[in-house]
């Protein structure tokens, strides 16, 4: 299965996103922000970073990238789509997920190896996770922290859409400990911490991560 990474200007992990795709044993197809082809791959990661210097808002800009528009019409229509950190905020930006992320509550970056908790394996890429998993993945964001209403939470909550959520302090003031949530379908998922960098125990806590990436190769298989 193919799946691409897609480098906007700013991207920081978009070359460790594709090691993780490897890892994982896909294949993995590098795409760029100003093309609108996604070149025939089954999913998408929008990977970490500082997209566009993060003018504006974080993700703003980035929403408007000419490949955006395929990768908004595909998700839509059920194909993958993982956004970390940076990605995560394109994501919402782009309106495929709900809320907002904003400023940490401390006004300071946070870079620790977080531990989460696992909510929902019913989604494209945690199927592989069991609920209630713990794992640790590293944490590194300025503006990581996830707001929406209260109508919103509300309903993230009651259609099993958070996908994780932070276990101990909370790193940057997200509501309700969210670290990450999904699209209604399931399809389509945005995480704040960047489990691509816990893949691998030689340069990550651990592998805690990579069940992200066979997750949506798994649902992929199953799909075809």
């Amino acid at each position: 299965m193919r799946l691409g990474v897609v480098t906007f200007p700013g991207s920081l992990d978009d070359v460790d996103a594709l090691r993780a795709v490897r890892f994982a044993g896909g294949e993995a197809v590098p795409l760029w922000h100003g093309d609108t082809d996604l070149g025939g791959v089954d999913a998408v990661i929008l990977p970490g970073g500082f997209s566009y210097g993060d003018y504006l808002r974080c993700g703003a800009i980035s929403r408007f990238a000419p490949i955006m528009t395929t990768v908004v019409d595909r998700a839509r229509t059920g194909m993958p789509v993982l956004g970390i950190c940076n990605g995560f905020q394109v994501l919402c930006e782009a309106h495929l997920l709900p809320g907002a992320l904003i400023r940490n509550d401390q006004r300071k970056f946070v870079c620790r190896d977080q531990r989460l908790r696992v909510e929902s394996s019913s989604t494209a890429w945690t199927s592989s996770y069991t609920v209630g998993q713990e794992i640790v993945v590293p944490l590194k964001n300025g503006e990581g922290g996830f707001v929406a209403d209260q109508r919103t939470l509300d309903e993230l909550e009651g259609e099993d859409r958070v996908v994780a959520r932070y276990v101990g302090d909370n790193p940057n003031g997200s509501y309700r400990d969210i670290a990450g949530i999904a699209s209604a379908a399931g399809n389509v998922v945005g995480l704040m911490p960047h489990p691509e960098h816990a893949i691998d125990p030689l340069t990550g806590p651990g592998t805690d991560g990579l069940a992200f990436f066979t997750s949506v190769l798994a649902h992929l298989v199953a799909a075809a």
